[in-house]
């Protein structure tokens, strides 16, 4: 049976327009062992742009998959970066490639903040969901996860040399961490409101949190010595801890003496900020030297740390001046030498304002990167889809910072209202607020910015050598784009101009307006006095008075009739040329916002903001069909040209595209994660432009692709269903009680998965047994020859293996990160064959490591009924054996080859009298200074 309709798929092809999303921070990054301070991250949308800001070009893209990114960090190497998502996934990009092999799936909801340590091979993140997760990032595994927070994490940093943490949040509270036992050790209660952000000073000997008030309050860290806790006895209140009677005494001071052990806490005092609303931001470059903080506003505000040195300076001028001060008043009084004056160091002779930087606009993150010869770079993302960066010299008396660049061309400020296609498919009309920007569909280049009012409504002039704007303030404003000059505005109406239409003879067109009226309009070539050249005007030629706001105006394809959208709810049709009415098309709750008439002029169709679309016919104005099309507001529709089928655009973030012959939804675009606003298709069907309060221009395009509606159907409902399978509950481990300290992973549909993989692998090898046994049987008996058994096609596919060979590669392929959870997922009945495969594959030595690790899980999670088991204890014990000699075999051959290559180098730097694997780093910064002063030179030559 052939299809009797057939639809194209329509697919993404670019996210274009923005330059950074407000959602996630903004952070420098190294490229290729390019210049530092060269290349920031920013979040666009669900993918990842690194911007060159020297050349404000776009140098690459981190692609993702559908959910918005909320939060980056590059590794402490600079060649990879850590991406956290909306859905509280982890990635982790080469920087190299741009490629993602490492992925996290942890978190319930958004990934607010995410921290590497010092080497690189730990990764923290914390997320709206309270919860604290490390991961290591060399076995690509989750190590545990840490509760205690009631609220969104959003700041977690390790301590370099301790195995300790520290986190706040929104809850109020900093809390410290012992990781070695997973246990919150110290919790700090002296905030009273939101903990917005903290950095570590000093050697990270002082920590300084930033609030929801003006004060940036800094705390001393001062760490006890284990051993010198564990000699003697902790004495509190008379009494040492050891001969303590009392229970409870006891026991208080114990957890006194563990959190003394590690570390205490005392206020050193506070900053005050010039700002008085809560801290945005707060971060410092990574010598800690500088600290950036803002707040809602746009200035920036920095302060720098001073060294001891600097401190014990500072600390010396001022006694001087005390004793001078002294001196003095002793010889006016006439008295006896008094005693020294004592100078008292306090916060603010350690950490003192360097500098304020006003900023464009709003400031919505920051990031700061010490460079040579103590410049300061620092980068700022604003609130209006810009990038900002400034340097600054930090060792001059009186910092000033210059703005070395401001990324704007490639996005609006505000949010783009109109679109519109040019008549040979090939470029693009945006407006906003502020500007109108003409793209290249195909390069997605701006070809022209000019400066507008607030546009409404577009549309290209016939020959696409002109365009006008409906604007906010009631006027009509043409452009030309071959100079990009504004020719002309007109005073058109006495409210805002909500709709522009095209009139099907190409010689006009027509505005609604907020003022109640419709006003036709004719093109005309009026002589420029300046120029003297002829230039493109509107004549008024009609107006048609009408008794409610005009929402949308819509010519027919032949040019018969015009329908307009009334505030009221409905859409009254007139014919064009006596402007008479002739039909009223009611029905909808809510104003219709949107309409449009299809090419043969005998459908039209109209959304309203009661979610409905309603298809109507021309001829007597019956409904033919009213279809709820979006979960808010229609705000867009249109038609694809020569068709019956349209797109809509709601609020509810979604496009959809609509059948309205058979009254059928065809697909859902799925992209955008806030409103959208408006839509255009290109004259020739095969493109669709979108834009959105997230700031981004979408551009999908018709693929050859065809649509089965039930195959679609069918997909969507596969897609809900997964939905639903992993939001489902973690299975409970016996024996486990929800504490602090919880396991890192959590079931997603890839973990379901990856254990059904499993299960019907152990299923495969169980039948393979089985008629090999059945085999061996049927041959013992005598005179009986049996060919052997057909082996299945998936093992001959992959090249003849063993049916237990096709386990380990079925378990090998499972995610590392995943490993742990699909296990978790698996039914205990799977669990004994595992282990006895688990036993065989030691003896062969086969993937000994991750053995290990399947088996350890599966003996702790399973431990109550492996261990009531009698079947399978000589299995457990064979396995004992086995694994205690293997690895300890293992060791020995690894404890020999680290010798053996620390052998060879001691020979080769002995011989050759040069240090083997020497840092070249010190050549290679030699090297560029070398280059650089040369550069400098044919500079000053030139």
């Amino acid at each position: 049976m052939g299809l009797t309709k057939q639809y194209l798929r329509y697919a993404a092809s670019a996210v274009f327009g923005v330059i950074g999303s407000q959602k996630a921070n903004i952070t420098y990054v190294t490229l290729r062992g390019g210049e530092k301070g060269r290349y920031v991250a920013v979040a666009a949308c669900e993918h990842v742009f690194i911007w060159d800001v020297r050349k404000g070009e776009k140098v690459l893209i981190l692609q993702g998959q559908k959910h918005e990114v909320t939060f980056m960090c590059p590794s402490p190497d600079g060649i990879h970066i850590a991406v956290g998502y909306e859905d509280g996934a982890v990635k982790i990009f080469s920087l190299m490639n741009g490629e993602s092999n490492v992925s996290f799936n942890g978190h319930k909801s958004a990934v607010s903040v995410i921290h590497y340590d010092a080497l690189g091979a730990r990764l923290v993140t914390g997320s709206k969901d309270t919860d604290v997760i490390v991961w290591d990032v060399i076995n690509e595994c989750g190590l545990y996860r840490l509760r205690g927070h009631k609220d969104v994490i959003t700041q977690a940093l390790f301590l370099k040399d301790k195995n300790l943490l520290v986190t706040c949040s929104k809850d109020s509270f900093v809390k410290w961490w012992d990781l070695d036992t997973q246990h919150c050790f110290k919790t700090m209660v002296g905030h009273r409101s939101e903990v917005w952000g903290m950095v570590l000073l000093n050697q990270e000997n002082r920590l300084l949190t930033g609030s929801a008030d003006s004060e940036l309050r800094a705390w001393d860290i001062s760490y006890l010595e284990e051993e010198k806790a564990e000699g003697e006895p902790k004495v509190k209140k008379g009494k040492t801890l050891l001969d303590d009677d009392d229970d409870e005494d006891v026991k208080e001071d114990m957890d006194e003496s563990v959190e003394e052990r590690i570390l205490s806490c005392k206020k050193a005092g506070s900053i005050l900020r010039e700002a008085r609303d809560r801290v945005v931001s707060l971060t410092a470059d990574s010598k800690a030297r500088v600290i950036a903080c803002h707040g809602n506003d746009s200035v920036l505000e920095l302060f720098t740390v001073l060294s001891e040195e600097e401190v014990q300076r500072k600390m010396t001028k001022k006694l001087k001046k005390a004793k001078k001060k002294a001196a003095k008043a002793q010889e006016v009084a006439d008295e006896e030498a008094a005693e020294e004056p004592v100078v008292e160091r306090m916060l603010k002779d350690e950490i003192i304002r360097l500098t304020n930087i006003k900023a464009s606009a709003k400031i919505r993150w920051v990031d700061c990167l010490s460079c040579a010869g103590g410049e300061l770079r620092v980068a700022l993302l604003l609130q209006n889809n810009t990038i900002e960066t400034y340097s600054l010299k930090t060792s001059d008396k009186t910092p000033t910072a210059n703005k070395t660049a401001r990324l704007t061309l490639g996005g609006h400020r505000t949010d783009v209202r109109t679109l519109a296609f040019s008549s040979d498919n090939l470029a693009v009309l945006s407006a906003s607020g502020d500007t109108v920007k003409v793209w290249n569909r195909s390069t997605l280049q701006v070809i022209r910015t000019m400066a507008c009012e607030y546009a409404l409504c577009s549309l290209f002039v016939p020959g696409d050598k002109q365009i006008i704007l409906g604007t906010k303030s009631g006027k009509l404003q043409i452009f030309e784009l071959a100079s990009g000059s504004l020719l002309e505005t007109v005073e058109a109406h006495d409210g805002a101009v909500w709709s522009l239409c095209l009139a099907p003879d190409q010689r006009g067109i027509v505005s609604g307006s907020a003022d109640k009226t419709v006003k036709f309009w004719d093109f005309e070539l009026i002589k420029d006095q300046e120029t003297g050249q002829k230039r493109l005007t509107v004549k008024h030629t009609r107006t048609l008075q009408l008794e409610e706001d005009v929402l949308c105006v819509k010519f027919s394809p032949d040019h018969r009739l015009l329908a307009v959208s009334l505030l009221d709810c409905t859409v009254k049709v007139f014919y064009t040329d006596t402007l008479k009415f002739f039909l009223s098309l009611y029905g909808h709750k809510l104003p219709v916002l949107c309409m449009d008439i299809s090419h043969d002029s005998t459908l039209i169709a109209t959304g309203s903001a009661d979610r409905n679309v309603k298809i109507w016919g021309l001829d007597f104005g019956d409904c033919h069909r009213s279809m709820f099309a979006h979960d808010d507001s229609v705000m867009f529709l249109q038609f694809v040209p020569k068709t019956h089928l349209f797109f809509t655009a709601g609020k509810d973030k979604k496009i959809k595209q609509w059948d309205a012959d058979k009254f059928e939804h065809i697909q859902t675009l799925e992209g955008h994660h806030r409103e959208v606003w408006c839509l255009a298709i290109s004259p020739n069907g095969d493109h669709l432009v979108s834009s959105s309060h997230d700031k981004s221009l979408r551009l999908w395009e018709r693929t050859r692709e065809p649509i089965i509606l039930e195959e679609e159907r069918e997909m969507e409902r596969e897609a809900e269903f997964e939905e639903s399978m992993a939001k489902g509950d973690m299975p409970v481990v016996p024996g486990e009680t929800p504490g602090e300290a919880a396991p890192a992973g959590k079931k997603t549909i890839e973990t379901v998965k990856a254990a059904e993989r499993v299960m019907e692998a152990l299923e495969l090898y169980k039948e393979e047994i089985r008629k090999m046994e059945e085999h061996k049987y049927a041959c013992e008996r005598p005179g009986n020859e049996v060919p052997p058994p057909k082996p299945n096609p998936i093992l001959v596919a992959l090249g003849n293996i063993t049916p237990s060979r096709y386990v380990l590669d079925v378990i090998k392929k499972v995610r590392s990160s995943e490993l742990e959870v699909s296990l978790l997922v698996l039914p205990f009945s799977y669990v004994p064959e595992l282990l006895k495969l688990f036993n065989s594959y030691i003896q062969q030595g086969l993937e000994v490591e991750l053995v290990c690790r399947c088996m350890f899980f599966l003996l702790r999670i399973h431990f109550g009924q492996i261990s009531s088991n009698q079947m399978l204890l000589s299995v457990i014990d064979e396995l004992r054996t086995n694994t205690l000699s293997k690895v300890r075999e293992i060791r020995d051959v690894m404890g020999f080859n680290c010798a053996a290559l620390q052998f060879l180098q001691r020979e080769i730097e002995s011989k050759e009298d040069v240090m083997f694997f020497a840092d070249a780093t010190g050549q290679l910064k030699e090297k560029k200074k070398r280059r650089r002063k040369r550069e400098r030179a044919v500079l000053t030559i030139a």
